[in-house]
């Protein structure tokens, strides 16, 4: 795909459609990569966005407690020592 350089600023710039911008989901950030003579752009993504919130809410609801228990009765603590 060709794309033209534009002037922004004192600077140039490369523009995205917004269907490019929707398909590669495509937000405020992007990673860039310079590799072999070529610029790769990559989405920046956050896998763990939204995390803190969400353990939060988990844990105002109750919903943050072990499902087995961490230390198990038939456990040999000695081997340890």
């Amino acid at each position: 795909m060709e794309i033209s350089v534009i002037q922004i600023g004192n600077s140039k710039g490369i523009r995205f459609s917004k269907t490019i911008m929707e398909r590669y989901n495509i937000k405020d950030k992007v990673f860039l990569i310079l590799e072999k003579g070529q610029i790769i752009i990559k989405p920046l993504s956050k896998p763990r966005k939204g995390w803190e919130s969400a353990f939060k809410e988990m844990s105002e609801n109750g919903d943050d407690r072990l499902l087995f228990n961490d230390v198990f009765e038939d456990e040999n603590w000695e081997a340890w020592d």
